[in-house]
């Protein structure tokens, strides 16, 4: 799976929006679209806050693994 399309997986199996998403990254609606679209990286600091609301490793929501390792 390619990591974009996790983050949009991930943000809709906690039933969030991408403002939702927006307003914890301080950024736009817009700029979310972008990530889960793949036409855009996120800078490491949003992969870790990301990781840290979703309880998952920066690993996962990289698609360098399958397996949602918890952080807690």
């Amino acid at each position: 799976m390619s990591y974009y399309k996790r983050l949009k997986d991930l943000r809709e199996d906690h039933d969030l929006t991408q403002s939702d998403i927006a307003a914890l990254l301080g950024t736009t609606r817009q700029q979310v679209g972008k990530w889960e679209a793949g036409i855009q990286m996120m800078g490491v600091d949003k992969y870790i806050r990301l990781a840290t609301y979703y309880n998952v490793s920066t690993d996962y929501l990289l698609g360098l693994t399958d397996t949602p390792k918890k952080l807690h």
